[in-house]
């Protein structure tokens, strides 16, 4: 069994409304992130949006889109109900890649499914180190550390030691319903870090170190005008 690729997309983000759609060269974000995918060796990608101007587009370039509820508060229960609209096994590996990254690593995302295969994983995560001082202490970036095996220990925004986290999610369906089911977690509320949900219920999260530098996804105008200089 191969893996698929969901990519959570919806129009109305809080920062830059619409950013999904953005031309950065010749394509809108989201077909930048969805190119980035089918390059992973994917056996499917699949758009998982809440607005028909996202799947329209998405559609207009080849991908497939899927129609999800405007009621979901994040970007796994968006993957979540895809996986449930088609009715995935309950062993099939998800890729969750955000539509905000249109600098994703192909080899990343198959890095992740390839562990989860290898390893029999069920919920893995990735990071890398920091590039700068700079990058450390801004509470934008998320610090993660892991036991000796490699399994999350705990995520911060703080400056505490740790690797840079990078926000893509494996997982297989199973373990997504599981976690979807579950209430929000006090220290995910407090910290708005919903992987510390997993932690604050003995999940256990695979966390792989990638050698690569660390992209940042897009949520202001200066970091969309900044990928554009970078892909022109």
């Amino acid at each position: 069994m191969g893996f698929k690729v969901v990519i959570p997309s919806r129009y109305n983000s809080t920062r830059l409304p619409g950013k999904s759609l953005m031309i950065i060269g010749s394509f809108p974000m989201v077909i930048h992130v969805a190119k980035k995918a089918a390059l992973s060796g994917a056996e499917e990608v699949i758009i998982a949006t809440d607005d028909t101007r996202i799947k329209d587009v998405s559609e207009s370039f080849g991908f497939n889109a899927v129609m999800t509820s405007k009621d979901h508060l994040t970007g796994t229960d968006r993957v979540c109900e895809v996986a449930e609209i088609n009715d995935w096994p309950n062993n099939q590996i998800i890729i969750n890649v955000q539509g905000d990254e249109p600098l994703i690593d192909p080899k990343l995302i198959s890095l992740v499914a390839k562990s989860m295969k290898k390893e029999s994983l069920s919920y893995v995560t990735a990071c890398c180190e920091f590039d700068s001082k700079k990058d450390f202490i801004c509470p934008d970036n998320v610090k993660v550390t892991f036991d000796a095996n490699n399994f999350a220990v705990n995520f911060s925004r703080e400056a505490v030691s740790g690797s840079h986290h990078i926000g893509i999610y494996g997982y297989s369906v199973k373990l997504l319903k599981q976690f979807c089911s579950l209430p929000f977690s006090k220290n995910e509320e407090t910290h708005s870090l919903e992987q510390l949900r997993a932690l604050d219920n003995d999940i256990l999260l695979k966390v792989l170190m990638y050698q690569g530098s660390f992209v940042k996804g897009v949520d202001t105008l200066d970091e969309l005008n900044a990928v554009r200089k970078i892909l022109s």
